[in-house]
């Protein structure tokens, strides 16, 4: 969540941020904010004045006791036990602000840095990078060239898994429910090798691996974000209170809640291969159809913690992790630097990674890479203590490197010829295949 000092110190640079967020109320909302702080505030002080006075009280008893001034002494008693009443009270009204002002600062999203383009929705992003053609300043998805057929056909992900018997969409249908394939015989290898290849990157560029649970608390889920703004997303296992995560990023950066770092022991740099689950509540048509979108799927994340001064080095080392690992795979691909209107409630900036199906005619969102600045380091209570030892908030980030779905669904569409399915040539060595006849 956003810090009090930044609300009460820029106020106008919040307000003008959420805007930008299309926020509604913005204005309201942060007033509201600084309101409830202000009772917190007048709160605290008179109490502290109370307690004051309360103690100079206690001091008089026991000199007048001395003095055998019983009657003043008791008169005394009288005074402090009336303030210790008062104090009770006030104590009630600033921890009831206090506990209001939380509640208040967590339905406040995160505000977006300068370079974060306006904009409504996705057609508003900015298409910063692709490997098709080169990008021109001002470039939106909304005025993006469709991309040039080759003359021919190719089939979607769904047909060819059913030619070469590789994902069994029905049977998961059986097993659980639409949106939980099944993969077979080399669809299964496939998906293995994609895991082992995204890990092994990870690990070259220097991320230790964490094998965190899939299966978190509350405490987790709002520590990043997911709660309370997305538990309506997360499949909530109601008799013990725990979540099935979303994405690795909530065990893994839940590691630091709570925790000061040493500023020399940063960036820390973890990376986890996990099972994710979304509930995807009021996903249909064709745009979810096969592996666009399922409700449990395979994903690498990688996940910065970070000083401030440093976390856009980091952010850029990222966008270049993700990029390199589709240029491995030989995939089509562009980076989008998502708008105001378009980013998630915890971002500072976010940058979306696509490839191209030829076979859907679109393009499909495999990675998400963001910065959220101290917004879920303030929720976490991650810190880190520098060389003067003074104890600062870190910066945390994160990105997939990669989501399998869509992933898979490209190389099987963008990689089919006449012979079969051509497997990349960085993969084959995980593989032990380089073509699925």
């Amino acid at each position: 969540m956003l810090t009090l000092k930044l609300i009460t110190e820029e106020t106008e640079r919040v307000i003008k941020g959420l805007e930008k967020k299309h926020f509604p109320e913005a204005k309201i909302a942060v007033e509201k904010a600084i309101d409830i702080d202000k009772q917190r505030r007048d709160a605290q002080t008179k109490l502290d004045a109370i307690l004051a006075e309360s103690k100079k009280y206690a001091a008089q008893i026991g000199q007048l006791m001395k003095a055998g001034e019983k009657e003043k002494a008791e008169a005394a008693k009288a005074e402090v036990a009336k303030l210790k009443s008062v104090a009770a009270e006030l104590e009630t009204i600033k921890q009831n602000a206090e506990n209001k002002l939380t509640v208040h600062l967590c339905t406040i999203p995160n505000i977006p840095y300068d370079e974060v383009p306006d904009g409504i929705s996705a057609e508003d992003n900015v298409v910063v990078k692709s490997s098709l053609r080169e990008c021109k300043p001002g470039d939106t998805v909304g005025n993006w060239d469709t991309v040039p057929s080759n003359g021919n056909a190719k089939l979607p992900h769904w047909d060819l898994a059913k030619k070469y018997n590789l994902i069994d969409f029905d049977l998961g249908v059986k097993i659980t429910g639409a949106g939980f394939p099944v993969y077979i015989g080399k669809g299964a290898q496939l998906q293995r090798a994609l895991i082992n290849f995204f890990l092994a990157e990870a690990n070259k560029a220097g991320y230790t691996e964490i094998m965190p649970p899939t299966v978190v608390n509350q405490a987790s889920g709002y520590g990043t974000g997911q709660l309370p703004d997305k538990e309506g997303q997360m499949y909530h296992c109601e008799v013990d209170d725990l979540y099935l995560i979303p994405t690795a990023e909530v065990p893994v950066t839940n590691i630091y809640r709570d925790v000061i770092l040493d500023e020399k022991d940063l960036p820390v740099k973890n990376c986890a291969y996990t099972q994710c689950f979304r509930r995807e509540a009021g996903s249909y048509g064709k745009d979810v159809r096969g592996l666009n979108r399922l409700h449990e799927f395979s994903k690498i994340e990688i996940v910065r913690i970070d000083k401030p001064e440093h976390s856009k080095e980091s952010h850029k080392e990222m966008l270049n992790h993700v990029e390199g690992l589709l240029k491995k795979l030989e995939l089509p691909y562009r980076i989008l630097r998502l708008c105001g209107g378009d980013q998630s409630f915890t971002s500072a900036i976010c940058y979306d990674f696509e490839v191209y199906s030829e076979a859907q005619g679109r393009w499909l969102e495999v990675s998400s890479v963001s910065n959220f600045d101290t917004y879920q380091a303030n929720r976490l209570k991650c810190r880190y203590r520098n060389a003067d030892k003074k104890v600062q908030l870190c910066h945390t980030l994160n990105g997939s490197a990669l989501a399998l779905p869509r992933i898979v669904a490209a190389i099987l569409e963008d990689n089919q010829t006449e012979e079969g399915i051509k497997i990349p040539a960085a993969l084959v060595p995980y593989t032990g295949f380089d073509m699925i006849k």
